[in-house]
């Protein structure tokens, strides 16, 4: 679980306007923090299989956010993925 601080932080990286705190660039960042958390939680506990389910669905969350983000404009989101260092 990410803390509200770690939150904060990863929406202020990519936040729209000074009020962003729902938007789909908001959305992913928040989504890349975790699931850099559970990939960690997952390296020590290899056995945790919900927390494997978890993670599959955050990535899967993620994966169609970024495609309607790529949809909606293209500049935003090559911008997105190299300010987060997500592949494509």
């Amino acid at each position: 679980m990410i803390t509200s601080e770690q939150k904060a932080s990863a929406v202020e990286a990519v936040r729209i306007h000074d009020k962003d705190t729902g938007s789909a660039n908001a959305q992913v960042a928040i989504f890349t923090e975790r699931i850099k958390q559970l990939t960690e939680h997952l390296k020590s506990n290899q056995h945790d299989f919900m927390a494997r389910r978890g993670l599959l669905q955050m990535v899967g969350k993620r994966r169609r956010l970024l495609r309607y983000i790529a949809e909606r404009d293209s500049k935003s989101y090559l911008e997105l993925i190299q300010k987060l260092g997500i592949r494509r």
